[in-house]
């Protein structure tokens, strides 16, 4: 069974309760749950993995290097400065997936930039939790292709 990472960055673990009106109501712990469900059902095991520190989330990613077999990654705010976690992508090699709970295109224009991106296949944004779920059914179709 494929093993997937999702990694959860800063103030993520504030969700539910961090800005509802743009960040929905739904806790990071019923996101991981929905994440473990579908994963079963899609045939993957889902990890989880959440940090409001950035070398935290580096070093789980320098780890999941022999453990994972893809990467689900909500960098939060890093996604518009973090060079280092941008690295760290692109030097373990996995295939990857940005997610973002609001569409970072519509909001402010810092935000609007994502830094982490290009190490990744895709991003999705701005489906609330859904696209926590979008981002594991476009993994399953990424690992799917290395196996066709």
């Amino acid at each position: 069974m494929a093993r997937v990472l999702v990694l959860h960055g800063p103030n993520l673990n504030l969700l539910g309760v961090r800005e509802p009106g743009i960040y929905g109501t739904t806790t990071l712990a019923e996101i991981d749950r929905q994440l473990a469900e579908r994963g079963r059902e899609l045939g993957l095991e889902v990890v989880t993995f959440q940090s409001n520190h950035e070398g935290a989330l580096i070093d789980r990613i320098h780890a999941a290097r022999t453990e994972v077999d893809a990467i689900i990654l909500n960098p939060g705010a890093l996604t518009h400065y973090s060079y280092a976690l941008r690295d760290a992508l692109a030097a373990v090699g996995l295939p990857a997936v940005e997610v973002h709970l609001s569409n970072i295109h519509a909001r402010e224009p810092f935000r609007q930039h994502s830094v982490t991106a290009p190490a990744c296949r895709g991003v999705i944004a701005g489906f609330g939790a859904r696209s926590y779920l979008l981002a594991l059914e476009a993994v399953r179709a990424i690992l799917q292709e290395g196996k066709d």
